[in-house]
């Protein structure tokens, strides 16, 4: 797992991010949706600027965003496509996540829960992608993977009204 370096408000701001709470994340994500196997993801820590940056070079949105994923290419390249072989025991590369630690604080603030709360939604809810949820695809794949995201925060005891 790296954290981005940023300048000013934004390194002081990964200083205090809860590792922990994000490999313990994607831990239950993995175990809540059936993922075998080592696996590996890559997450990125950071802030609202280069959360912008990231968005306007890979989506054409310039704007600030929370979270973003980037799926491996060579895990879902459509049916047909070829798959990259691994050695034998090698982690299966799920993909990238980058997420805005200022947006983690503004977000909680605003949705009055705790800073937790929300990093662990964010990372759930980005895993998911990396996993083939897209909730861009209509009101049925948004409600399944709301549900799903609700069922890793509540593996990890960060429901409503807790911190």
């Amino acid at each position: 797992m790296e954290e981005g370096e940023g300048e000013g408000e934004a390194s002081a701001a990964v200083a205090v991010v809860d590792r922990a709470l994000i490999e313990r994340t994607i831990a239950a994500v993995l175990v809540l949706e059936g993922v075998a196997g080592p696996v590996e993801v890559s997450v990125l820590v950071s802030n609202d600027r280069t959360l912008a940056a990231l968005n306007r070079d890979y989506r054409g949105k310039d704007a600030p965003t929370d979270v973003l994923s980037f799926a491996s290419a060579s895990d879902d390249g459509g049916e047909g496509a070829p798959r990259f072989v691994l050695p034998p025991g090698a982690p299966r590369y799920l993909g990238d996540i980058a997420l805005s630690y200022e947006r983690v604080l503004a977000q909680a603030t605003e949705y009055g829960h705790s800073p937790q709360r929300e990093l662990a939604y964010l990372v759930a809810h980005a895993m998911l992608h990396l996993l083939g949820y897209d909730h861009e695809r209509g009101p049925e794949d948004a409600a399944a993977m709301r549900q799903h995201e609700e069922a890793v925060m509540a593996r990890l005891g960060l429901v409503p009204g807790s911190s």
